[in-house]
């Protein structure tokens, strides 16, 4: 049921005119991607990738060009996004909710940013819960991502460093490890 609920959310929110195209369009949403299977024709990068946005704000429309009506406006500098598919200079993105649409290339950078998704959630100095916590970061702040082991993640935020569970994070997979 929440499901369903969920793709109507999607559909209510992008507008969609016709429920297939909506469907197929919201199908594709992943909370958090398993594992790149496939390789993009343009840039050949893994499918799907994370990255961020470059621009403080980006319209994410309903195909690959300016001819395609603007479904959703990013309005958040350096948020973490998901690329699912590419085309030409265009790709397609999804935000930790799914929703989203294709973005022009020049509106995201590699750099890697994360959610953070618990309130109040406890940096550490090291990777373990034990030493000493060095900041707590509330839900929705956004920090840069550093290394990464199979179960933490170094993060960057408000001039604090520090190490967090990575199943507190948006915008890094599970099984990503990062030098």
């Amino acid at each position: 049921m929440q499901k369903t609920g969920n793709i109507f959310k999607r559909l209510i929110h992008l507008g969609c005119a016709g429920l297939l195209a909506c469907v197929v369009f919201t199908q594709g949403a992943t909370a958090n991607p398993i594992k790149a299977t496939a390789t993009g024709s343009v840039t050949n990068l893994p499918l799907p990738r994370y990255v961020s946005m470059k621009a403080s704000e980006g319209n994410a429309r309903r195909g690959p060009s300016l001819r395609h009506r603007i479904d959703w406006v990013f309005k958040r500098r350096d948020m973490p996004l998901l690329i699912t598919a590419e085309h030409g200079h265009w790709r397609r993105v999804e935000d930790r909710d799914g929703l989203g649409g294709w973005v022009h290339y020049s509106l995201l950078s590699g750099v890697r940013t994360v959610i953070i998704e618990e309130n109040m959630l406890k940096m550490y100095n090291r990777p373990d819960p034990a030493s000493q916590v060095s900041a707590a970061l509330e839900a929705g702040v956004i920090a840069r991502l550093g290394k990464c082991s199979t179960e933490w993640c170094q993060l960057k935020s408000g001039g604090y460093r520090g190490w967090a569970p990575k199943s507190n994070l948006w915008g890094v997979s599970e099984q990503e490890l990062r030098d």
